[in-house]
């Protein structure tokens, strides 16, 4: 079984420009990747891990495999290395700004018996795929996601993995919070170090630094 992270580290995560440098945003999507993909190696799951990356990183335990394509075209060349190589083994493809991801939640998502097992984000995006057999799928990222991938899987037997962990996807300020609050790993770390801190402002919660 593999699992294949898409990651892009130059100019990450542009939309928490306002709190963060850009500096601070490569670092921050270096500390969640780091979590993702120590994540995965910790479930055991998998033969290969491998990171579909812009830019040369070092992460251990995983591949790094340099590309200059964008999203879907990365991802749907590797489905199709795979078939056509005759490599016949499951894939998770997962999010690489997925900082909250546990082992149980792997271990659930492969666990099952589905064709194709979406782990839908919020507002229409997808974080996780497992794909019992990769030439039967491609991908379809940004937009509504979900639907589209959903569509794509309509003659296979699909299961929706409900998890809040998988669906909390950090791209906005105020999602930093979640990892304040719920995180455990490098992400949170990192943001601790660099004086980023839970708000509390009347009824509502915030970030400050």
């Amino acid at each position: 079984m593999r699992a294949v992270i898409p990651f892009r580290k130059s100019n990450a995560k542009s939309r928490l420009s306002s709190l963060l440098s850009e500096k601070e945003r490569e670092e921050l999507a270096m500390a969640m990747l780091n979590d993702v993909s120590g994540t995965l190696v910790s479930s055991g799951c998998f033969d290969v891990i491998d990171i579909l990356s812009t830019s040369m990183i070092e992460i251990e335990g995983v591949n790094i495999v340099l590309t200059e394509l964008g999203l879907n075209e990365a991802l749907n060349e590797y489905l199709g290395k795979m078939s056509s190589h005759k490599i016949n083994e499951p894939v998770l493809i997962i999010m690489a700004d997925i900082p909250l991801v546990s082992t149980k939640n792997i271990l659930d998502i492969v666990s099952t018996n589905a064709d194709i097992v979406i782990a839908p984000g919020r507002m229409g995006g997808t974080n996780a795929i497992f794909i019992r057999d990769p030439a039967s799928f491609h991908v379809d990222y940004y937009g509504a996601s979900y639907l589209k991938h959903l569509k794509i899987a309509s003659d296979l037997h699909t299961e929706v993995f409900d998890s809040f962990n998988l669906s909390t996807d950090i791209d906005e300020v105020p999602d930093i919070i979640e990892v304040l609050l719920h995180g455990k790993g490098y992400s949170q770390e990192y943001l601790k170090k660099i004086g980023i801190d839970i708000l509390a402002n009347g009824g509502r919660v915030g970030v400050k630094r």
